[in-house]
């Protein structure tokens, strides 16, 4: 039959890691402005943070709060999670979020710390289908500038990135990969890759 291949195309593309960054297409309802100032809003309290001075557990907490206020956290785990999220219970579910929250906290804190000395700027925003790509540029003592790219979206009906691309390496690409690693050495128990991921990052 001929839908076939097309419906087995599809699969392959949303099993793909390039398909976690898809949304369903709609009309924008935020502007390139907007989206480059919650990057900016974003980017001073990182750049403040890794200026601080404070230890890694310090840092640590603070890019838990960031992340908090300017990501769209339960849209991201559940991504992340892929097709075990439908079968989980809803306290398994918050459980998950809140462990993952830590986690990729602690995961992405390690790498922010790496900026200390150096800082972030945003340099440009562009539309991309339903949501916005705000382009930063880590600049670094002794290294070569980096992109670090943000992918902006008002779908949870708040302006919140739900992606970020550090050098080229997609997040939710990364970690889909990563978290259904866990779950699938846990042979599927949950509660178990739960925690595990409060131990992880």
């Amino acid at each position: 039959m001929p839908s076939n291949p097309s419906r087995r195309s599809v699969l392959g593309v949303l099993l793909s890691g390039a398909a976690v960054l898809a949304l369903p297409v709609r009309a924008l309802a935020l502007s390139v402005d907007q989206a480059s100032r919650l990057v900016q809003s974003l980017v001073n309290e990182v750049n403040t943070v890794i200026a601080s001075g404070k230890s890694e557990a310090g840092m640590f907490a603070d890019f838990e709060r960031i992340f908090i206020r300017y990501a769209d956290v339960p849209t991201i785990a559940q991504r992340v999670l892929g097709p075990a999220a439908r079968s989980a219970s809803s306290a398994q579910m918050s459980a998950y979020v809140k462990a993952f929250t830590g986690y990729i906290s602690r995961r992405y804190g390690r790498r922010f710390r790496e900026f200390i000395g150096g800082k972030i700027e945003v340099v440009d925003a562009r539309a991309i289908k339903s949501f916005y790509e705000v382009i930063t540029v880590a600049r670094l003592r002794g290294q070569e500038p980096f992109d670090l790219r943000f992918h902006v979206s008002d779908k949870s009906g708040k302006l919140l990135f739900f992606n970020m691309i550090i050098e080229g390496v997609n997040m939710m690409a990364a970690e889909s990969t990563e978290i259904r690693a866990m779950l699938d050495k846990r042979r599927g128990n949950m509660d178990q890759m739960i925690e595990d991921l409060k131990r992880a990052g």
